[in-house]
């Protein structure tokens, strides 16, 4: 059973992607990669403490002033959009603790040429806010839960609350949408034996479980020991489930996707560190500052906000954004250069 990774194969035409899709040169990189999916980071609030999200002493948060407001997002939103991006993901901090939530996606999802409105959350408070975030232009969900264990979860989280993210996976599949993605990081030590019970998770209902290798962080204390590498991840589901199947993932994809026969749901491997899928990259990331960041391992930034709140004009922001994406790199450093690289803690960043 062959489970190589393809290289990205790029669209002839620079401008257009797949589905023939008109992009902007603004979203063209030196590399020929065209960027048409932006994570936008709502909020650096969150409801939990992650080991390998924040310190342990947490983390200092930008003024409010200084934070994007929702009319700014909705017009760099929609400056990308008119260029080309058709997917954005909603991510924090915990993007559900803005208290304007669904009016951010309703207003999101209104934008001409958006195909994909998506959001990635912890899940504490999300199942009594699904129902409405739905109905607003929510299109799709991923949650992320490191543990089926709620000990374990309160030691990994430093909070109570195991059972509510539960909850929010059955009242993510009650209200239809599928798959919801599970996202879970792979730690040595703490879950790595709980794989297979995960996988489980997809034999009768629509989920997709995303493992993730353990990626370094400032503050999150990252040690190659503790990283499970995609190889040892997929050994080990294989083993139990002779089934498993590598599915056709689409040149951008970040994720390597299989399907277990008999399960409803699928299983997915994201290798940023073993085996990086830099050559499709096509994502970008708005943090909540205003920064734009055009690599998530990279420390260069360029904000967006001082030049917007000096009345800059939609071409001059775009012309901040295309410089930018022109500098990005072929790839990433490599887990251990990036270990030694300052940068952001995951929850500045955007998850």
């Amino acid at each position: 059973m062959n489970y190589a990774t393809s290289s990205a194969n790029l669209s002839e035409d620079p401008s257009k992607d797949k589905d023939n899709h008109r992009v902007s040169d603004m979203l063209i990189d030196s590399f020929g990669r065209m960027h048409t999916y932006l994570r936008i980071s709502l909020t650096e609030r969150c409801n939990l403490r992650c080991h390998y999200c924040m310190p342990p002493e947490g983390v200092d948060l930008t003024p409010k002033p200084q934070l994007l407001s929702l009319n700014e997002i909705l017009r760099l939103a929609y400056l990308f959009v008119t260029s080309g991006v058709d997917k954005i993901r909603l991510t924090g901090g915990e993007p559900t603790v803005r208290k304007d939530i669904e009016e951010a996606c309703f207003r999101l999802s209104k934008l001409k040429g958006l195909k994909t409105l998506a959001m990635t959350t912890n899940g504490l408070t999300l199942a009594r806010k699904l129902p409405k975030l739905k109905e607003s232009g929510l299109t799709s969900v991923n949650i992320s839960l490191d543990t089926l264990v709620p000990a374990k979860f309160e030691f990994l989280t430093r909070r109570k609350g195991h059972e509510k993210v539960m909850e929010s996976i059955n009242a993510a599949i009650e209200v239809g949408y599928n798959p919801v993605k599970v996202n879970c990081v792979v730690m040595r030590g703490f879950n790595d034996d709980e794989i297979c019970d995960f996988v489980e998770l997809t034999r009768d209902r629509p989920i997709n479980i995303r493992f993730i290798e353990f990626m370094p962080f400032d503050g999150n204390v990252w040690n190659v020991k503790k990283l499970v590498p995609y190889a040892e991840m997929l050994d080990t589901v294989v083993k139990k489930f002779p089934g498993l199947r590598r599915m056709q993932d689409h040149p951008t994809e970040t994720a390597k996707n299989f399907k277990i026969d008999g399960h409803h749901g699928n299983v997915s491997f994201i290798t940023s560190m073993t085996e990086h899928f830099c050559a499709g990259c096509n994502r970008l990331r708005l943090l909540a500052d205003g920064n734009f960041k055009v690599c998530l391992f990279g420390p260069s930034e360029v904000s967006l906000r001082d030049p917007l709140r000096q009345n800059a004009s939609d071409d001059e922001l775009r012309e901040i954004i295309g410089a930018a994406v022109k500098r990005k790199k072929a790839a990433h450093a490599g887990m251990f250069d990036i270990a030694k690289t300052v940068n952001r803690p995951m929850i500045h960043i955007g998850g």
